[in-house]
């Protein structure tokens, strides 16, 4: 370990700097980061199992925060994977990390719910991720390779790409 708490393959913790905690009913098919379960600088993590990040370096990404900006970039990030009815059931585990928001983006994502209404400013965990990452000045190569909906995100939200952080 570094002083930071960082190890020489960016892990702190023994987690990753960035972190995805999954809920467990979530279904992997619908899921849009499952195809980066193997990418090298994520970490996943199902859901109750304990993990141990120091909301002195992380940040969790959600609603109601100040904007995550390139001051977190020395901050590893944490996003929870599920529906928004699953995600705020998992909201209270991680009370003590701050809270960092997204600034508006538009989804690409197409999503259907007869019982539920999404946020609107609600996000693709793929999406979340992407922007987070692009956000704090990190790689952002492969992120959305296997996004479907990649070209469209990318379109609605060209400001993204062209904005120095």
């Amino acid at each position: 370990m570094t002083a930071s708490g960082e190890d020489s393959e960016g892990q702190r913790d023994g987690l990753r700097r960035t972190v995805i905690v999954v809920h467990p009913k979530e279904r992997r098919s619908k899921c849009t980061v499952e195809a980066l379960r193997k990418h090298p600088e994520l970490s996943f993590v199902t859901f109750p199992r304990a993990i141990s990040v120091d909301p002195e370096t992380y940040v969790r990404i959600g609603l109601g925060g100040p904007l995550l900006s390139l001051e977190d970039r020395d901050k590893g990030l944490l996003l929870l994977d599920g529906t928004w009815r699953r995600a705020a059931q998992m909201e209270p585990t991680f009370a003590d990390l701050p809270v960092r928001s997204l600034p508006p983006l538009v989804t690409a994502y197409p999503r259907k719910s007869i019982l539920f209404e999404d946020p609107q400013e609600g996000l693709a965990t793929v999406e979340a991720l992407y922007a987070a990452l692009r956000i704090t000045g990190r790689s952002v190569t492969g992120i959305l390779d296997h996004y479907y909906w990649k070209r469209e995100f990318l379109e609605r939200n060209r400001w993204l790409e062209n904005e120095t952080f």
